[in-house]
C-alpha cells in the first residue's frame, strides 16, 4: 500500500495564553498524497500557519496524530526530527530566513551541514541549484547585495538542497511585487511537475489558484476541503531538480531504515 505524504487524526494545538487556553487548531483531520499540490487559505488567526508548522515539524500536537511518509511524529525525540526535517521537507518563508553573513552559495549549503550530507561533491550540487534558479551570476553575493525576488530564490534553491519530499512554503510571495512573485510561483509550479510535494499557506487568491487543491480554514478547523475551483494550470517549462545527498550509512537513533539510508 502506498503511504500518503502526510495524514492528520483529530490534531489539536492549544497554547496557554495568559492563563487562558486557546485552541489554534480543534480537532484537524486530513490527508495528503506524494505529489500534491495544495494551498491553505484562512482568515489571521484562522490556524494555517500552526498547520503547516505541525506538517514541518517545528512544533508538536497538543493531541492527536500527525504520519509524515507513515512514520508518527509524535513519536519522535528531539534528534530524530531534526533529522526528518532535514531529510524530508524544504521550508520557503515569506522572510526568507537567510544569513547574513553568507554568500549565496553558502546559504544555499547549510542545510547539508546539518544533515551531515557535506561533501566534496556538494559545491557542485549547491552550483546546479543557483543556476537552476537563475543565479548563477550572484553566487559569491550576500542576502544584502540581493533582490527580494533574488533572495527568495536563494530560499527556493536552499529548500532542495537535500532533495527533500515535502516543500513547505508559509506566503512565498508575501514581501513581493506583482511581477517577481509571478516568478517565484512559476518556479514552485516547477517543482510540482517534478513531482515534488507543495503545501503553500497563502492569503491571495492569485496564489492560490496554482493549487489543485485548496483548504479553507476558519477559527482552527476545516471549513471546506476541495479541489480548487480556481485552479489555472501553468504554462512554464518543466525544468529538472536533481540534487540531494546520500543519507549516512549509520546515524545513531535514526527513524529509517537501512534501504531510506542508501537512496539519494
Amino acid at each position: 500500500m502506498t503511504l500518503l505524504a502526510a495524514s492528520l487524526r483529530n490534531v489539536w494545538k492549544t497554547y496557554p495564553m495568559d492563563g487562558v487556553q486557546v485552541h489554534a487548531l480543534r480537532g484537524i483531520s486530513l490527508d495528503i498524497r506524494h505529489g500534491e499540490y495544495v494551498a491553505i487559505m484562512g482568515a489571521s488567526g484562522s490556524g494555517k500557519s500552526t498547520l503547516l508548522n505541525l506538517l514541518g515539524c517545528l512544533d508538536r500536537p497538543t493531541s492527536g496524530t500527525i504520519l509524515l511518509d507513515g512514520v508518527d511524529i509524535s513519536r519522535l525525540n528531539d534528534n530524530q526530527l531534526s533529522e526528518l526535517r532535514a531529510r524530508r521537507i524544504g521550508f520557503i518563508f515569506q522572510s526568507y530566513n537567510l544569513i547574513p553573513q553568507l554568500t549565496v552559495l553558502e546559504n544555499i549549503e547549510v542545510p547539508l551541514y546539518y544533515s551531515g550530507c557535506w561533501n566534496a561533491k556538494s559545491r557542485a550540487r549547491c552550483r546546479e541549484l543557483a543556476a537552476k534558479v537563475g543565479l548563477a551570476d550572484r553566487l559569491h553575493h550576500r542576502p544584502t547585495q540581493l533582490s527580494g525576488g533574488q533572495q527568495q530564490r536563494v530560499a527556493i534553491a536552499r529548500s532542495l538542497v537535500n532533495n527533500p519530499s515535502f516543500i513547505l512554503a508559509d506566503e512565498p510571495t508575501g514581501n513581493l511585487d506583482s511581477a517577481t512573485a509571478e516568478e517565484i510561483l512559476l518556479l514552485i509550479d516547477q517543482l510540482h511537475q517534478e513531482g515534488k510535494t507543495i503545501i503553500l499557506v497563502t492569503h491571495e487568491p492569485d496564489v492560490a489558484r496554482r493549487a489543485r487543491r485548496l483548504i479553507r480554514l476558519r477559527d482552527g478547523r476545516i471549513q471546506s476541503d476541495q479541489p480548487n475551483p480556481t485552479f489555472t494550470a501553468s504554462t512554464s517549462h518543466q525544468i529538472s531538480f536533481q540534487s540531494g545527498c546520500p543519507l549516512p550509512s549509520a546515524s545513531t537513533g535514526s527513524i529509517w531504515g537501512p534501504s531510506e539510508r542508501s537512496q539519494p
